[in-house]
């Protein structure tokens, strides 16, 4: 090899043909090289000398750069920092960069993200990638709560560029994971002027700090029209016959080497050349019919990288297998094999990188690395190009994307006596060992191919919850209408006389969710007064549903989830859904779950949630609030999740019909009125039950359970509930719309008004537990319908929406006082110190 190629840079040839130019630091152009790719967004590619993806280089220094960088970091952190920092490495082409400045770092986690899906296992976050041919990245730990701390999050990749793939990973991770401090590492920062600002003025807007640490600094001058100009050069250089001898691998000169600067020095003061071959010798010219296959013995439980965590005792465990494991593979390698290459596969860079590192350590030859990529690159076979040869290949580890060609560069006539594959298991398939597959792309090159399969790491993956239950063979409404997440109970007796279950709640001895009141079955006059009320109120109703629609839409998502708190919540929730459909076209996803006071929210239908849509999309929702106390619960409950499964993003500010407590911010209404709903129980609401949680019965992977009344179908009243509601829809449609824009822009802080009311009355009545006061017209019935009430307090002049009150109280002996002042229109007491049979305010038993 010649001192003048020796001195060639391996992008002179991209420079010199579009007039690209690297400035900055006087050891950019040791560190990269640059090529030509096919993309609509960037057609330039800055290729890394030193990465490990394109270019196959020592391993020692590929791993070298990665923990200095990571040792830079914890200086720059400090001692304590360091030790509650998370790395984040960017697939595919840093995972094992990331990996590496998570070792020189010291005890701190790793995760990287991926472009693989793994059935069973959330995302905990996502981003894309702005110029990349292939954008989607997930975040998919094994423990969630991984992202879930407060320490700094150091985000690495090879190259910051633009800085929007780091801004669109801070910002949707900010979102759900809030932290102080981030640390953005990359090989190269090659930020334009324009840029550089950027992430300072970021980390302005959300309140941060957000540090940066590279290797080199400078800048790509790119002149007018080059990416045209890209385009034509290699679709020109394409089309050409000759290149598709250089595809597959014809023999290239020797390639250069480039000096190391100070940062980091590798053992020998330079980085590997690529060629640096000896005497030229005669490649195979078919696949090689033995291709032998290498027991690694990797460890049971060891990760095979990053894609679900890597955790401190992960990185012993491996520290602890390398040398056994190198040892194997040097066993394995020809008895006269001088040059090997460690290739690794796409994402999997960090085993093989260690591997490599541990053999080229450990025996007596020269050891290269590097790995295969998605990435399509023009290859041309110049010294001054960093993408000499190209071997191309089906994909063969059933990617989500569908088929397509994966490519590894600059291994064909590289010199290499031996060529080790290392892959995970779930890239051994059939594809791979075809004879157009990579193995026989290799075979053609080398005298010897060897395989090492590392076992894909399996995430211990939760209990597969169910899909959820649908009409009609769930309750009475459409299937399309609401999917209850929940277990049906329907063939177990549940039901408990309601002076049974009073004593039972009261006495401390059971739970009012361990079991349900017996449906109550009203009377002809009582069905009477439903359908007036609900003729008087549809349209009012309509344009309530009108406005927390719309507030909904314009402040919490423009594709919301609705996820109705059963029972009360699921009308509502129906009535939203079918009036954004109304009005904007939108088929919104409605879900219905279970929450249970002083239990908190169905864990289970939130891990659901979390696996099937983003939880920042999902709005709650319920019909009214009284005092605000499942606000509350919603609130604790959500936090408490948080903590325990590290999935964030559920906004705990519940969307209801009416608001009268004033304990939220987002509703329709907050007067007081009869909303028909609430005047009955599983007959306006799809014949459902109220929600049950008893420990023999709902286990802990288990939704909360329910029973469907399919005897009560003769009396059900559900779809007229919403067709009469939603038919007045037209008639209120601009009213609801100009209400609720006034609602956006007035203040509609809560007061909790109502919980002050609540407390008011417990002492006046000296009840001295708030759970047994039920303020608002809808909890006043719930009262009367389900539980033993003591007397019911109404507001003076309160009209016909309390007739069905009135009507209730009657028939059980239950008083009513006229009240001046109340905040609400009605208040209902439940017998602060019930014994069986008693009921009323004299506590006589009264049938009902």
């Amino acid at each position: 090899m010649s001192d003048e190629a020796d001195r060639v840079w391996s992008g002179s040839w991209v420079a010199e043909r579009l007039g690209v130019e690297l400035v900055g630091d006087d050891r950019l152009t040791g560190l990269l090289g640059l090529a030509l790719r096919r993309n609509p967004k960037r057609a330039h590619l800055l290729v890394s000398n030193v990465l490990g993806k394109h270019v196959p280089q020592s391993p020692s220094v590929v791993y070298g750069y990665g923990v200095e960088l990571g040792r830079r970091v914890r200086e720059l952190l400090g001692a304590e920092e360091a030790g509650r920092a998370v790395v984040l490495g960017y697939a595919e082409t840093a995972t094992g960069l990331g990996h590496s400045v998570a070792d020189g770092l010291g005890l701190a986690p790793y995760l990287h993200s991926t472009r693989r899906p793994v059935a069973g296992v959330a995302a905990a976050g996502g981003f894309e990638e702005a110029h990349s041919h292939a954008t989607s990245h997930l975040l998919l730990p094994e423990d969630p709560a991984l992202l879930g701390g407060d320490g700094p999050l150091v985000l690495v990749d090879d190259e910051f560029s633009t800085g929007n793939t780091v801004l669109n990973t801070v910002r949707d991770l900010h979102a759900r994971y809030p932290r102080r401090r981030y640390v953005v590492v990359a090989l190269v920062d090659m930020r334009s002027a324009a840029d550089t600002g950027r992430l300072e003025e970021f980390a302005r807007e959300i309140g941060a700090r957000v540090d940066l640490v590279a290797a080199a600094s400078g800048t790509v001058r790119l002149p007018e029209g080059v990416l045209e100009k890209g385009q034509e050069l290699v679709a020109r250089f394409e089309s050409k016959s000759a290149s598709e001898s250089v595809a597959e691998g014809s023999p290239a000169g020797a390639g250069p080497s480039w000096p190391v600067a100070q940062f980091p020095a590798p053992p020998n003061g330079r980085v590997a050349p690529l060629g640096a071959r000896g005497t030229a010798r005669t490649a195979p010219t078919g696949p090689h019919p033995d291709e032998g296959r290498i027991d690694l013995h990797w460890p049971a439980g060891l990760p095979d990288g990053g894609r679900h965590g890597f955790t401190p005792a992960h990185r012993e465990l491996l520290e602890n297998a390398l040398p056994a494991m190198a040892r194997r593979l040097a066993d394995a390698l020809p008895h006269n094999a001088r040059r090997v290459h460690i290739l690794g596969f796409e994402e999997l860079m960090y085993a093989p990188l260690r591997l490599a590192h541990e053999l080229e350590r450990s025996a007596d030859v020269e050891v290269r690395y590097s790995t295969t990529t998605r990435s399509p690159v023009l290859a041309v076979d110049d010294p001054g190009y960093a993408i000499r040869t190209r071997l191309a290949f089906p994909a063969h580890d059933d990617p989500a994307d569908g088929p397509g060609e994966r490519y590894a560069y600059n291994v064909a006539g590289a010199g290499f006596d031996a060529v080790v594959v290392v892959v995970d298991s779930a890239g051994d398939t059939p594809a791979l060992h075809a004879p157009d597959g990579l193995l026989a792309r290799l075979a053609a090159h080398t005298p010897r191919v060897l395989l090492a399969v590392i076992p894909s790491y399996a995430p211990e993956r939760p209990s597969m919850l169910p899909e959820p239950l649908r009409g009609p063979a769930f309750s009475s409404y459409a299937p399309e209408e609401v999917g209850w997440l929940l277990q049906d109970l329907s063939d177990v007796t549940l039901e408990a006389p309601t002076e049974e279950r009073e004593e039972a709640i009261q006495s401390g001895g059971a739970h009012y969710a361990e079991s349900l009141p017996v449906e109550y079955q009203p009377s002809e006059q009582y069905q009477e007064l439903f359908h007036a009320a609900l003729e008087d109120s549809a349209a009012r109703i309509a344009q309530a549903v009108g406005v927390v629609t719309e507030m909904v839409l314009a402040e919490r998502s423009p594709r919301p989830v609705l996820v109705s708190l059963a029972r009360a919540g699921t009308p509502v929730g129906i009535l939203m859904r079918r009036w954004a459909q109304h009005r904007h076209g939108l088929d919104l996803p409605h879900y219905a779950v279970s929450i249970v006071r002083g239990r908190g929210i169905d864990a289970n239908a939130l891990r659901w949630l979390a696996l099937h849509h983003d939880p920042r999309d999902v709005v709650f929702v319920d019909g009214w609030t009284g005092k605000g106390a499942i606000t509350r619960e919603l609130a604790q409950a959500l936090e408490e999740f948080g903590k325990s499964d590290g999935i964030t993003g559920f906004d705990p500010e519940i969307a209801v019909l009416a608001d009268p407590g004033s304990c939220v911010r987002t509703y329709g209404t907050r007067e007081d009125f009869l909303i028909p709903s609430a005047c009955l129980n599983s007959t306006v609401s799809g014949l459902i039950s109220r929600t049950v949680l008893r420990a023999d019965l709902v286990g802990p992977d288990d939704f909360h359970g329910a029973k469907f009344y399919r005897e009560l179908a003769g009396t059900d009243v559900s779809v007229a509930f919403l067709d009469a509601v939603s038919a007045r829809f037209p008639e209120v449609a601009d009213a609801a719309c100009a209400q609720a824009k006034e609602l956006l822009a007035a203040d509609r802080s809560p007061t909790w008004e109502g919980w002050a009311a609540v407390e008011r009355i417990s002492e006046e009545y000296a009840i001295h537990d708030v759970n047994l006061v039920k303020p608002g017209v809808g909890e006043t019935t719930r009262v009367m319908l389900r539980r033993v009430p003591w007397k019911v307090l109404a507001r003076a002049g309160a009209g016909s929406d309390l007739d069905h009150v009135r009507l209730l109280a009657e028939q059980r002996g239950v008083p009513v006082e006229e009240v001046d002042g109340l905040p609400y229109t009605c208040v209902g007491l439940i017998h602060p110190k019930y014994t069986r049979g008693a009921t009323g305010a004299d506590g006589k038993a009264v049938s009902v």
